[in-house]
């Protein structure tokens, strides 16, 4: 099954969406935003940029967990990880969002 994104709306009104992978787990969630059009325009932000290793900013927590966001090319965060008990565990999220998001469908659950 292929991945997809979800778009939403938060207990607070806002438009938020998530990339889910192919067995349902997500790897990316974005902020809210006040418009719907631009969570549709973060999304296909994320599906512009997810192939770019450079645009993917590796952190570690401050209880030592590792995640990660995404960033468009004017350096804004577009999305961002789960927390990963390891490095390589991030790095496979960024593998998946590669893998996922250019093609992923969107689900619109915010009608």
């Amino acid at each position: 099954m292929a991945g997809k994104f979800e778009l939403y709306t938060d207990n607070a009104g806002e438009f938020r969406f998530r990339l889910k992978a192919g067995n349902g787990e997500n790897i990316l969630a974005s902020e809210g935003y006040k418009q719907k059009a631009s969570a549709e325009n973060g999304i296909e932000s994320v599906k512009k940029n997810a192939g770019d290793d450079a645009r993917y900013e590796r952190k570690e927590t401050s209880s030592g967990k590792h995640m990660f966001n995404l960033k468009a090319t004017n350096g804004q965060v577009i999305g961002t990880s789960q927390s990963y008990a390891s490095a390589s565990g991030r790095d496979g999220g960024i593998e998946s969002v590669k893998k996922n998001a250019p093609g992923a469908a969107v689900d619109d659950q915010t009608a």
